[in-house]
């Protein structure tokens, strides 16, 4: 067994997100392929459209979210939820216009043999595709 030293928090790069996020590194998947992350979201910020190879899981643990796909579906996200998001599926999450949020984002790297990245990041997501948001 070992205990992990927890590292400081990491301001979300510009390229990946729109607005203040920082994370914090649980599982680096160092010694297995799983990775954990704590991201959170100031008011209104959220990520660049992404898609992940393995697919990803996000498990809110507090305040009020948002996520959306590239079909144009938007849907809030509360603490309890858990949300699946298939490998390859271009989406975005991040907090609601006027409350924080925190999610545990969780992953696969890469197996052994397998190409290309492990995340794919593309354009941010526009006011007006976070905007489609149920009121």
């Amino acid at each position: 067994m070992e205990i992990l030293t927890r590292q400081p928090s990491v301001a979300g790069p510009a390229e990946w997100f729109t607005g203040v996020v920082h994370f914090d590194v649980i599982a680096p998947g160092t010694e297995s392929r799983g990775k954990v992350n704590a991201v959170h979201f100031a008011p209104g910020a959220r990520t660049a459209w992404h898609r992940h190879a393995n697919g990803q899981t996000l498990h809110v643990t507090e305040g009020v979210g948002l996520t959306g796909t590239r079909d144009g579906g938007v849907v809030t996200i509360r603490p309890g939820d858990t949300v699946w998001c298939p490998p390859g599926e271009w989406h975005w999450h991040g907090a609601a216009p006027q409350q924080f949020m925190t999610h545990l984002a969780i992953w696969d790297g890469l197996a052994e043999g397998q190409d290309g990245p492990e995340t794919e990041w593309a354009e941010h997501v526009t006011d007006a595709e976070y905007g489609q948001a149920p009121a």
